[in-house]
């Protein structure tokens, strides 16, 4: 069988591009989403929606629902588990040389919904350190990945997400109020790094900075207890973590121009 023409190679292109959109403002959209709401979102025409969606339903990268509404398939799970270890990957370099530099447990997590998983890393040498399984999932209000990352959002998805995830008290210090949370990411936007004073453990600090422009809502972090993890330290932790992030954003752009 030859290959299609120019034209026909291009409408493919345009078709997967389109396919993309669209399950970028499904995930986006925070959950299920009417074809209307994806035509508002994305510009395209409707017939050209439902084409796509059909098509994206029948290879499970859709699922529709009992509504009529549709929402992300489960086939992107496995391909969502591969990304987030390659994630990792890529930052563990990253991670082991903010461990280098300022001795405590380093973290990388991405925004998964309405809470944040660890995707990566690397541990301190000291005997008592902060430990995360990754993998795990832990609410964004009460931890500086989370709270690094709902500053990247406007504020009427943030409220959205809360009003969705809850704001439920992890200890005596977790801030459970809305419109407190809001000044909160307000400080974090003009300050540049977020920090989590012993709001969902006990006895720890974090520190966390987004990672700009990255495929996904990604953060880095550096955790450990607040004897070691001063107020002094996260002055001089804050610019490490942001050079880290830097660092990193640049390695994914590098992936994606080889791609």
């Amino acid at each position: 069988m030859g290959e299609g023409t120019g034209s026909e190679r291009g409408g493919g292109v345009q078709s997967l591009n389109r396919a993309f959109v669209l399950l970028e403002h499904m995930a986006a959209a925070g959950g299920d989403v009417a074809l209307s709401e994806l035509a508002n979102r994305s510009g395209l025409p409707l017939p050209t929606i439902h084409r796509i969606i059909r098509t994206l339903v029948g290879s499970g990268y859709v699922r529709q629902l009992p509504s009529r509404r549709y929402a992300l398939g489960p086939r992107l799970i496995g391909l969502g588990d591969a990304a987030s270890r390659m994630l990792g990957e890529w930052a563990r370099p990253h991670l082991a040389h903010l461990v280098d530099e300022v001795g405590e447990t380093a973290n990388m997590a991405v925004l998964d919904g309405e809470a944040v998983v660890y995707v990566a890393q690397v541990p301190s040498r000291h005997s008592m350190r902060m430990f995360t399984e990754v993998g795990r999932r832990v609410p964004v209000h009460c931890t500086g990945v989370g709270k690094a990352l709902l500053a990247q959002l406007p504020p009427e998805r943030v409220r959205a997400l809360l009003a969705g995830a809850g704001m439920p008290a992890q200890t005596p210090h977790t801030i459970t109020d809305p419109d407190r949370l809001a000044r909160e990411l307000d400080r974090i936007r003009h300050q540049g790094y977020a920090v989590d004073d012993a709001e969902q453990e006990l006895g720890v600090r974090c520190v966390a900075v987004a990672v700009p422009g990255g495929p996904s809502m990604t953060a880095l972090s550096v955790s450990g207890p607040e004897s070691r993890v001063s107020w002094a330290a996260v002055e001089r932790i804050a610019p490490l973590l942001r050079e880290a992030a830097q660092a990193l954003a640049g390695r994914l752009d590098a992936h994606g121009a080889m791609a």
